[in-house]
């Protein structure tokens, strides 16, 4: 299915905030301009401005314009509300990165791992666990579970690259739903290792679990992200309703 022509406007105008092209504060083009630059309907330029609203980067203000209300973080900041992978995250926050698979194995949902993932017992799942490398620093380690007859054919040499543009891309598979919880959890033995941390350093880490689901509604991952918590920040974006 093509991409939809409001989603290449939201990109674009995304892009340009993250690069304070359209700086914190600043009125974005009126609508007859984005209009007119995008060569789209009105109707389309509104529906990637309700995008960016969604995600808190620019606020609607009756009868003034849209304004920027993006301001650029020193960590490394991940969006909660969004689904995007760490490459992603890490092009966006203008960083150098690398993914390490240090673990790959199929294996078959035991009663314990069913319980605390939402995996159906006995299905065969891949589990990997991979370093995620910003500018040379290992800051994350993940715990990777994915449903085998989702993401069939996946390999320890395409989770190093992007698993998400293997299932996207070559698979066809539609992510659309994620579930997240955010807790602060004590280090483990292999936090410390590939890590590279000592009771010195932290006796904590940022802890996300995320259950997500294809278009179909199948639960296909289970991942726990495990993060130092210096280094980064979690966005998310609340709209009071009346």
């Amino acid at each position: 299915m093509p991409k939809a022509r409001y989603q290449d406007i939201y990109n674009t105008i995304k892009d340009r905030i993250e690069e304070q092209t359209y700086p914190f504060g600043q009125l974005l083009p009126s609508e007859n301009e984005l209009k007119t630059e995008f060569d789209c309907s009105r109707n389309t330029v509104r529906r990637a401005i309700a995008g960016l609203i969604d995600i808190g980067y620019v606020q609607a203000m009756q009868g003034k314009g849209v304004r920027c209300i993006f301001e650029p973080e020193n960590t490394v900041s991940f969006f909660s509300n969004e689904i995007e992978t760490f490459r992603e995250a890490s092009i966006r926050n203008h960083l150098t990165y690398e993914t390490t698979v240090v673990h790959f194995e199929e294996c078959t949902v035991d009663k314990e791992l069913a319980e605390k993932s939402g995996f159906p017992e006995g299905e065969d799942v891949y589990y990997i666990q991979r370093v995620h490398v910003i500018d040379g620093k290992p800051l994350i380690f993940n715990h990777n579970y994915f449903l085998k007859s989702v993401a069939e054919g996946l390999t320890g040499e395409i989770a190093g690259v992007s698993i998400y543009d293997y299932l996207e891309n070559t698979l066809g598979v539609r992510i659309i739903n994620s579930k997240r919880v955010i807790t602060v959890e004590k280090i483990t033995a292999l936090d410390k290792k590939y890590l590279n941390l000592s009771t010195r350093d932290y006796n904590c880490l940022a802890v996300i679990t995320s259950t997500t689901y294809d278009g179909d509604g199948t639960l296909f991952e289970y991942t726990q992200s495990r993060h130092l918590p210096s280094y980064f920040s979690f966005s998310t974006n609340a709209v009071r309703k009346k």
